[in-house]
């Protein structure tokens, strides 16, 4: 495979790095702990890394707000930092990717305090979306509704109200301005001459809103809940968005080395998200119907076929997800009876997983996640097995989605929490002392790293091995056949490998002449795949 393809079937990590290694002890993760961590992702053996936001931000929304687009938050580090960890990973093999937030910068980003000052109807305002209100300005334009909760525009002490489609500290931009495209190619610019090798861009799906700015009374969820059918809301997935992404795709091609990008885009169904991976745009899109999948065979297969079949069609590779930085990690989401949908959160009073159920299921899923053809997304943590911190006292929570929903939805912290890598040390080696930005659970312990490093059948391990195993084989630039067999198991060939998912009640037993490469939990006296079980095989 040429070398500017490496994404193509590329095993790729995400690191959100408030929470992955604290170098100075403040209880927030940074770029040198990042830095001096990374020979162990080698060694796990992933192709390349992404980082959450690590920009200059006053926080509110863990990053996402960012109020200087070319620098590195104190808090993380300095751009020299940033560099050093861009030069490391790269003596070590590993790609880099950062993240981008075109959607909407801070509340204290120099643009938008500017266009404060500045007033109704400057240029300054231009760059962001302000309107004068409706019933003589004391409602807003429209019925809008933020992802967090309540309105989504924010009305100014001259009268004016600007959009925030997430919280009210992050204006959103205007894409239809010449200035805001133009800085954008700028900040591309910026770090691809730094040596970073793409970008994972936040909330691809919203940069263009409908100019009418058309009401729309449902609530707007981005994560989930958009209608596959009806046409999409009138601020997501609008046609103007894949203009800009080709402005930025020709940027990158510019570029040695397959510099790349990657779309969040909440959109569904899968034809209108391989949009985005056209040719000439993007070169990913995370599978987040894949992601929120219940763990069923059939709905399973649906959607493995239908996101293969639509990437296909426009000659991209699909990108395979089952935790991030924003959901419930699926060792846990998986401990839940099937069919019970999206959990935004889990807190002490709500009802608890099966940990035991939803590491075997999650243990399970990754193998037959990392088997299928295509690229694939870990998120930091899921090879211990964490769970989620699912009895976070609400008191420490700090996602802007608990307090704009009045308390209702418990949101993403405890899926945030800073990972453990030895049991005995404080704050579970996180850092140098007992200081940890979110407290960390108890059994912490039991899944930090340096119990489950060379410790066989460890998940650590599993996650190792596994990895090993699909370079080996060349599973991710694979062709995937389904197997005929029972109903309650998925099975397909890819290559040379046989891949069986048993979800029934009862053994699955294995076609004969088997040979087992690897296999999520041990099979069973008579060799049979038992329940919530993967076994990958040769021949």
């Amino acid at each position: 495979m040429p070398t500017d393809a490496w994404w193509r079937d590329a095993v790729i990590y995400q690191i959100y790095p408030r929470s992955f290694a604290d170098a100075d002890g403040d209880g927030m993760g940074d770029l040198p702990g990042i830095t001096a961590r990374l020979p162990l992702l080698r060694r796990l053996g992933v192709d390349a890394v992404w980082l959450s936001p690590f920009y200059p931000s006053p926080q509110h929304d863990a990053g996402y707000d960012v109020a200087d687009y070319r620098g590195v938050d104190p808090r993380f580090g300095s751009l020299g930092d940033a560099d050093k960890l861009i030069a490391t990973a790269h003596e070590l093999g590993l790609k880099i990717i950062v993240d981008l937030v075109p959607n909407h910068t801070s509340s204290e980003h120099a643009w938008f305090r500017a266009a404060l000052e500045a007033g109704p109807g400057s240029p300054e305002r231009a760059r962001y979306i302000f309107h004068d209100g409706e019933r003589g300005g004391e409602d807003p334009p429209n019925s809008w509704q933020s992802v967090f909760g309540g309105s989504a525009w924010e009305r100014l002490p001259d009268g004016q109200w600007y959009l925030h489609l997430f919280d009210v500290s992050q204006p959103d931009l205007n894409w239809d301005h010449p200035e805001v495209r133009a800085e954008f190619l700028d900040i591309l610019r910026f770090w691809l001459d730094r040596g970073v090798d793409g970008f994972r861009v936040d909330v691809a799906h919203g940069l263009i809103k409908d100019a009418e700015l058309t009401d729309w009374t449902a609530p707007s969820v981005i994560l989930g809940g958009l209608d596959p059918v009806g046409p999409p809301p009138p601020m997501w997935d609008q046609e103007g968005v894949h203009e800009i992404y080709r402005q930025w795709r020709a940027v990158l091609d510019e570029y040695p080395g397959g510099r790349i990008l990657v779309a969040e885009a909440w959109v569904q169904p899968e034809e209108r998200l391989a949009r985005y991976v056209r040719p000439d745009e993007m070169h990913q899109a995370f599978n987040f119907p894949y992601l929120e999948a219940p763990w069923s065979p059939a709905e399973l297969r649906e959607i493995i076929d239908t996101s293969l079949a639509a990437n296909d069609a426009v000659g991209a590779t699909t990108t395979w997800v089952l935790s991030n930085h924003d959901v419930v990690r699926h060792a846990s989401r998986l401990g839940f009876p099937p069919g019970e949908g999206r959990k935004p959160g889990i807190g002490a009073g709500d009802p608890q997983p099966d940990a035991g159920l939803g590491l075997r299921r999650a243990r399970a899923a990754t193998l037959l996640m990392l088997a299928l053809p295509g690229s694939a997304y870990l998120y930091q943590g899921e090879e211990l097995g964490l769970p989620e911190h699912t009895t976070l006292p609400d008191e420490f929570r700090e996602d802007p989605a608990w307090e704009r929903s009045g308390h209702t939805e418990r949101g993403r912290d405890g899926c945030r929490v800073p990972i453990p890598w030895e049991a005995d040390a404080p704050s579970y080696g996180f850092g140098p002392g007992d200081a940890s930005w979110l407290p960390q659970p108890k059994i912490w312990a039991e899944y930090a790293l340096d119990r489950q490093i060379d410790v066989p059948g460890s998940t650590w391990e599993l996650y190792r091995t596994a990895l090993a195993t699909r370079r080996d084989h060349e599973l991710g630039s694979g062709e995937l056949v389904w197997l005929a067999g029972d109903e309650s198991a998925l099975a397909f060939r890819n290559g040379d490998v046989t891949v069986v998912t048993n979800f029934g009640a009862e053994p699955v037993t294995l076609p004969p002449g088997a040979r087992v490469l690897l296999s999520s939990e041990p099979l069973d006296a008579q060799g049979r795949v038992p329940t919530d079980v993967t076994v990958w095989s040769v021949f």
